[in-house]
């Protein structure tokens, strides 16, 4: 095979992603790639879904548990750390697995987009940065994105003020947004083998699934978690705690809401996060669409996967 194999399996939160990517791995000899944007940071465990130790099943899992709530992380340092991971897996002759929900962190992997970093200091960066640095200069600066490119600022969020300064410096550089730029990388081909899995199920079943898991995390002690975070200094304007199920219960403890309103809050916004997701994996190209209702059991998906892997060439 002249290209190196991937194997995705993505889909809406709380469908069932989890158990299936152990199997998979187990029978493919694949090691599991973390594509989420929540699960890298410590101590965030009840809320992010993170896999225990005793159910990883000897599966080596890589990008769990890597930075602290306060380190920064965007799709391009995932992409960077994702390839490495990539490489060292190759290296030990298995298949890496790309497992989780966050759907442009999987395609700036897949299509090996180009976030065109640049890393020279600039006098109209530092202007930037000085801006950035007053009271309202970092929000300012984030309207003045949504206005020249509101897709970039979609991606973005708010308080990753670095690539907020990057996507205006970008455009001021190009006269072009950088997300025109970006989504021109992502009509490259590939240059893996490739499966790319997306697991569904009806739109009912998946949502009373979020909510018992929503109450099942408030069980295992998410408040307690994010009481932690906060004692440790975790604050809401941290990009870690902006995750479903963090700034609700900040806002709880801050006396903004009821507990009650906080659960209701992460039940609603988990479930809208689900539709989004189901939105933007039907807009992608080249996927497998595992629609759980069409199976009788995990392992006739299991089988279905695999089949359509031997038919790419990536198992035998």
């Amino acid at each position: 095979m002249s290209r190196k194999p991937l194997v995705i399996l993505t889909g809406p939160t709380a469908v069932g992603k989890t158990a299936l990517s152990i199997s998979l791995a187990k029978t493919i000899g694949g090691e599991i790639i973390s594509a989420d944007s929540m699960q890298v940071y410590r101590r965030m465990d009840i809320g992010t879904a993170k896999i225990k130790q005793e159910e990883t099943q000897g599966i080596s899992h890589h990008l769990i548990d890597v930075l602290e709530p306060d380190e920064p992380f965007d799709i391009v340092r995932f992409q960077s750390m994702t390839k490495n991971e990539m490489h060292d897996i190759y290296g030990r002759g298995h298949i890496p697995v790309l497992v989780g929900g966050t759907g442009f962190y999987i395609q700036s992997v897949l299509y090996d987009v180009d976030f065109l970093e640049h890393h020279e200091e600039s006098p109209y960066r530092r202007k930037l940065e000085e801006q950035a640095k007053t009271p309202e200069g970092a929000a300012a600066l984030y309207d003045r994105l949504l206005v020249i490119d509101p897709e970039s600022a979609k991606c973005i969020h708010k308080n990753n003020v670095k690539r907020v300064i990057r996507a205006i410096e970008f455009y001021e550089e190009n006269h072009a947004p950088i997300s025109a730029h970006n989504e021109s990388q992502r009509k490259r081909q590939s240059p893996y083998a490739f499966c790319y899995f997306v697991l569904n199920d009806e739109r009912e079943k998946l949502y009373t699934r979020i909510d018992e898991r929503v109450d099942r995390m408030m069980d295992e002690g998410l408040l307690k978690e994010v009481q932690s975070l906060r004692a440790s200094g975790c604050t809401r304007n941290m990009v870690s705690m902006q995750g479903l199920g963090y700034k609700e219960l900040f806002d709880f403890l801050d006396g903004q809401i009821s507990l009650e309103e906080a659960v209701y809050r992460i039940k609603r916004d988990t479930r809208h996060f689900a539709k989004r997701q189901i939105t933007w994996f039907k807009r992608e190209r080249d996927v497998i669409w595992l629609e759980r209702g069409a199976f009788a059991s995990e392992d006739e998906i299991l089988a279905r996967m695999c089949a359509y892997l031997q038919e790419k060439g990536i198992i035998q």
